[in-house]
């Protein structure tokens, strides 16, 4: 079987994690990346076993056989990359956020559409066991109808406002990177919210710090949710129902074990272990697309992507988190 071959845009410490779990991986290989600095895409190749590093972006093209390529810049760059990638007829994996707005998101969707060519946001929560086996439980009825959701994401980073995390220049703020999971928790077990609440602090670069987003599911049902960079949190999700409820331990975005809780009974207790860090199953996902001729992954589709974004840019609309690429 010919193996996959990938290429890596963006060489920081998310490419570092993915290219750790690509090697793990029998029928896939790490073939080029690219940096703006030569020196660190040289630097990546050779920790990494890639036979190309280049100090560009387009050069990566130049490689024969190149089957899809992994975008792990900074949010802000993750449009022009994909749409590089599309041009260029090559498979595209890019990290989440999938783009700043839902304007890049759709312009990125339409391309890959019209070209036929495979795209897939790097939603690696969804693509995990665990995740999985909430979705089961919860089919099979278990916990009975969801009422309430609560999931929290919380750390404390270094003070760099060059880098990204805090760099509103470069998609920087705590929402966007580490809300994402707890929003896209509530949007794949109850859909899409009839009503948004939301608020947030901001910190001296500009950046949420804190933002707590409440969404409303019609009269069944709410999610309670919360990130910060301004304390070390318990990064826990509980998904309470009529019958039941489930408890993802942390930190639940990757979470290896989790609980199953019925009236008068002893939890449950379901545990996945791992060696890797947990990006081998998105990859997986992607290559097995690539075999099948898809151009869209099933379990988690480009219209999954679209209202992801959309609830992004409806929650920080009512936060008040702002960036120079929504004008």
């Amino acid at each position: 079987m010919k193996k996959i071959n990938w290429g890596i845009i963006g060489v920081g410490r998310i490419a570092e994690k993915f290219a750790t779990d690509l090697a793990t991986i029998d029928d896939a290989q790490l073939v080029a990346c690219a940096s703006h600095s030569l020196e660190r895409a040289r630097d990546f190749a050779n920790r990494y076993n890639a036979a190309h590093a280049f100090g560009d972006y387009e050069s990566i093209f130049s490689v024969k056989d190149l089957d899809v390529i992994y975008i792990a810049t900074p949010h802000t760059a993750h449009a022009a990359c994909t749409q590089l990638c599309l041009e260029n007829n090559v498979a595209v994996l890019c990290e989440k956020p999938f783009a700043m707005n839902g304007t890049e998101v759709a312009q990125m969707v339409k391309m890959a559409r019209e070209k036929n060519v495979f795209l897939m946001e790097a939603l690696w929560t969804r693509f995990l066991p665990a995740t999985k086996k909430v979705l089961d439980i919860i089919e099979s009825g278990a916990i009975g109808e969801i009422k309430t959701i609560h999931a929290d994401f919380g750390f404390i980073p270094p003070f760099l406002p060059e880098r990204r995390v805090l760099n509103p220049a470069l998609g920087g703020g705590a929402f966007l990177d580490i809300g994402l999971y707890p929003a896209f928790l509530s949007l794949l077990l109850m859909g899409y919210p009839t009503d948004i609440l939301a608020t947030s602090t901001f910190g001296p670069t500009g950046t949420d710090e804190t933002s707590t987003f409440i969404y409303k599911y019609g009269n069944k049902a709410t999610a309670s949710l919360n990130c910060t960079f301004g304390a070390p949190t318990r990064i826990e999700a509980f998904i309470y129902g009529t019958e039941g409820y489930i408890q993802m331990m942390p930190k639940f975005h990757e979470t290896k074990e989790i609980r199953l809780y019925k009236t008068d009974a002893e939890p449950e207790i379901f545990t996945f272990e791992r060696e890797t860090w947990g990006y081998d199953f998105e990859t997986r996902e992607v290559n097995q697309c690539l075999r099948n001729g898809q151009t869209e992954s099933k379990l988690w589709s480009l219209d999954d992507s679209l209202n992801l974004i959309r609830l992004l840019d409806e929650t920080r609309k009512t936060a008040g988190i702002k960036y120079d690429t929504d004008k």
